[in-house]
């Protein structure tokens, strides 16, 4: 049995296909079409995981949508009546989208598809609740899930049991926990729906002065972990805007001009958000220990890639294990939406565990090697071990590697492959790759990538953490790897296990066993306002651009100090982008 799985039109389009019981491929559409977070129809993301299964249109039992689209409209209408005439500008820009294109969602895939069968719709956020717990390995556990908004709900609480989900509780637009990170996300100058992960690794410059203030005027909050936000300081509901002047009063100063200094007020700002949000979150898992007495959670919704409040949660409960969908915003309803379908409605036996999130297209060494002889581009080959060995010798020789290999992340971070590689105990490395490289704020942490069984020993934390959605304090004596400690001492972790990754793992390894240090910094292959590279084209395109040293794709090596003039920065621009 095929069934497809869609998110779009919102937030980070994608699909997911999952073929008897397995899920076999997913990916989003911003990485095809290089547009960062492309909200369209996943035309592309859809035919990649068609490609990745083997099979065609015609062989779709079902297609699934994670969304309700006409409950979504009533929410819009009546929020547009209910503020009136506030809300009348926002409302003639989503009527003509909506009226053409959001609403007819069955007819729009047989369009795009020459798709005919049946298709299923799912609520947003019974979606998000199915990605996280019908991949998870629990048979049972609470279930949490917190984002912007979906139909009418922005968070939802219940548990899961064998096939099925019980939603019992959730909070209404227009409060939102989401919305509220992302009001604050717009006040302090940053992208909303993009740049949200900014504020969180602004956060431990500040102290959270504002905590106080944020809790008392912003969010009522409940012991039951509900709660009420004060909409007289909030416009996302009537306007195109996220905050106004009452706003701005409160907390005394205008909104930061985006790209403008952040000052000593702005990173307290941040650093009171967050201590919010994790305050708000973990209330809420209280309250989920409470109602289902299960020993096990399971996490969805943006909110859900907060690595900082997930640690929070993991501290502060008793929960045994918590699993967060690696792709836990709207792309990941693409796979929530396929799996309630298969496992809930057809009561097909769960037999899946999301344990690696490597889902997309890979490409082959004969595929980069046509292209890199297309193109002329010096390179030379290596068998593994000495690829292994090369490139490791290159990190530990402080170069940043591009790193290109095996099948595409799913998800918002790079798991080891489609990652940019350097060596986490120079300190300069956090400055030089944030702004050499990735062209970023330089105060924005990296993620350590490291050996799963010698986390333990850096890390304060016990368990895996694949998905680099958990952060854990460095050991006091091994604060060596400066590169990957954020200043309050943290870190975003990443294990890796060799069934997950055993190329990535081997690396490690070699670097490990090279300079007694299992850890390098990991970071997604991409520049800033760009999506993560899909292709060999385009990694070799952001190698040419940056100011990375080596390339390793597959079984090809590329280092820039082994190249002739002819391939300096200006040539390459005039010889690949002539326009």
């Amino acid at each position: 049995m095929n069934i497809l799985g869609i998110s779009c039109f919102y937030h980070d389009a994608a699909a997911a296909l999952v073929q008897n019981g397995t899920l076999v491929a997913a990916a989003q559409e911003e990485r095809f079409t290089r547009k960062r977070h492309d909200p369209g129809f996943p035309t592309n993301a859809i035919h990649s995981c068609l490609r990745e299964a083997g099979i065609s249109v015609s062989d779709l039992d079902y297609v699934a949508f994670y969304d309700k689209p006409f409950v979504k409209f009533e929410r819009i209408l009546l929020t547009s009546l209910a503020t009136f005439p506030l809300g009348y500008l926002p409302y003639l820009k989503a009527m003509p989208v909506w009226l053409k294109e959001k609403m007819w969602i069955p007819q729009t895939i047989e369009r795009e598809l020459g798709y005919e069968g049946e298709v299923l719709f799912t609520d947003h956020h019974t979606a998000h609740a199915a990605s996280a717990f019908l991949v998870s390995p629990f048979e049972e556990a609470a279930i949490l899930t917190i984002d912007g908004v979906g139909e009418w709900e922005t968070a939802t609480l219940g548990y899961g049991r064998g096939n099925d989900i019980h939603l019992s509780r959730s909070i209404h637009f227009p409060h939102s926990l989401g919305l509220l990170y992302s009001a604050f996300t717009y006040y302090l100058g940053f992208r909303v729906n993009s740049a949200e992960y900014k504020v969180m690794g602004l956060a431990p410059y500040g102290e959270p002065r504002w905590y106080d203030l944020i809790m008392r005027e912003l969010v009522s909050l409940k012991p039951d972990g509900s709660f009420k936000l004060n909409m007289k300081y909030f416009t996302y509901h009537h306007a195109l805007t996220m905050t106004g002047r009452k706003f701005e009063t409160l907390f005394g100063q205008p909104r930061r001009n985006p790209e403008s200094p952040l000052g000593q007020f702005h990173k307290d700002v941040a650093a009171s958000l967050q201590k919010a949000t994790d305050t708000i979150v973990v209330q809420m898992a209280r309250q989920a220990e409470r109602e289902t007495g299960m020993k096990n959670l399971c996490m969805a919704g943006g909110v859900a890639l907060n690595c900082v409040s997930n640690s929070k949660v993991l501290e502060e409960t008793s929960f045994r294990e918590i699993f967060v969908q690696p792709a836990a915003g709207d792309a990941g309803g693409s796979v929530g939406a396929a799996f309630f379908v298969h496992n809930t409605l057809l009561k097909n036996a769960r037999t899946f565990v999301m344990e690696d999130a490597f889902l997309g297209p890979e490409f082959g060494d004969d595929h980069i090697g046509a292209f890199l002889r297309e193109k002329g581009i010096p390179f030379r080959t290596c068998g593994r071990e000495q690829l292994l060995k090369e490139t490791a010798e290159l990190i530990s020789q402080q170069h940043v590697v591009g790193w290109f290999q095996g099948r595409m992340e799913f998800g918002p971070r790079a798991l080891g492959s489609r990652s940019i590689l350097a060596d986490a105990r120079n300190p300069r490395n956090q400055s030089v790759v944030n702004l050499k490289i990735k062209f970023r704020e330089s105060f924005r942490p990296f993620a350590p990538a490291v050996l799963e069984e010698r986390a333990s020993e850096y890390f304060e934390f016990e368990g895996p953490s694949p998905f680099m959605l958990f952060v854990a304090d460095v050991r006091p004596e091994k604060r060596e790897i400066p590169a990957v400690t954020h200043i309050d001492g943290s870190a975003r972790l990443q294990t890796v296990n060799r069934k997950q990754h055993p190329l990535f793992y081997d690396l490690l390894k070699e670097f490990d066993r090279q300079t007694g240090c299992p850890v390098v910094i990991n970071t997604s292959f991409n520049v800033r306002g760009e999506p993560i590279v899909c292709t060999p084209e385009e990694a070799w395109r952001c190698f040419m651009r940056t100011d990375m040293d080596a390339l390793v794709m597959g079984s090809f090596i590329l280092e820039k100090k082994l190249m002739g003039n002819e391939w300096k920065q200006e040539q390459f621009e005039e010889r690949f982008d002539p326009d």
